[in-house]
């Protein structure tokens, strides 16, 4: 049985688990290794059972704790050339990763983990590099797409094979151009290569999903500039708009900053 839970999704840190019978990986290791540890230790997982850390880019609030994890617990980091170059120079992650805990992945090019089929692919980002992940097992397709600048051809040919989703829905359009960021920040954001928008999110679901998805989870909410309840009315009213319906067509659930989400089990 394929099992997904998410540790943490926001600028606090992002952190997701998912796991078959024999095999776990991480995705992103953006908390605090205490914090990590506390919630390891709530859902009765394992630190040893880790197989690798996968990572998308190599901005703080995903990297935090690699070095650490690295260390303590010789797990092997998987990224990008570029991604891990970018690790190397981030003051946050200390101890520096060493060469034997560096795995360098290609974008589309697919690696076996495990019982896990991994194919990062390009994400539109401001960091030194940015990939989302199509990981395949037991049957289920799973997708993670988060801190997307603007949709791409490829990022909507990912969310059609989808089966279970994790999409970035990060800012309300208006509460960002109200809001008290800065007007540099504000342009960063909501510019090509910043964040995904609620809107932005929705219009992508309503025209790439298939009849094959199943489950989506909106992830990396802005604190200052949407809201969990915000963001599920707008792709819902988004959805309806083109005659989808959430909870009946796929489930939508919305990620929270600090609290993980329940022990979600992912069926074919």
């Amino acid at each position: 049985m394929l099992k997904f839970i998410c540790l943490g999704s926001g600028s606090s840190g992002n952190c997701y688990y998912l796991s078959t019978d024999s095999t776990s990986i991480l995705i992103d290791a953006g908390l605090g290794i205490r914090t990590l540890k506390r919630h390891f230790q709530t859902f009765g997982l394992s630190f040893s059972r880790i197989n690798a850390v996968l990572i998308t880019h190599d901005h703080a609030d995903h990297i935090k704790s690699v070095g650490k994890l690295a260390v303590e617990f010789n797990l092997p980091i998987y990224a990008t050339t570029d991604v891990h170059q970018g690790i190397a120079r981030n003051y946050c992650v200390s101890p520096a990763l060493q060469p034997e805990n560096k795995e360098f992945l290609e974008k589309d090019s697919t690696i076996e983990i495990g019982d896990f089929c991994v194919t990062p692919f390009d994400i539109p980002h401001d960091s030194n590099d940015c990939v989302g992940y199509h990981i395949e097992a037991e049957g289920v397709r799973f997708c993670l797409i988060t801190d997307i600048g603007h949709v791409t051809e490829r990022v909507k040919e990912e969310v059609s094979q989808a089966n279970y989703l994790v999409l970035e829905s990060n800012h309300d359009s208006e509460m960002l151009m109200a809001g008290p960021y800065p007007a540099h920040l504000k342009g960063r954001i909501s510019g090509p290569l910043g964040h995904l928008s609620n809107r932005e999110a929705a219009e992508l679901l309503a025209n790439s999903s298939s009849p094959e998805l199943r489950h989506v989870w909106l992830c990396h909410l802005s604190e200052e500039n949407n809201h969990p309840e915000l963001a599920r009315k707008t792709v819902d009213t988004v959805l309806r708009s083109y005659g989808i319906v959430p909870g009946v067509d796929f489930k939508v659930d919305v990620l929270r900053r600090k609290v993980p989400s329940e022990f979600y089990e992912l069926v074919p």
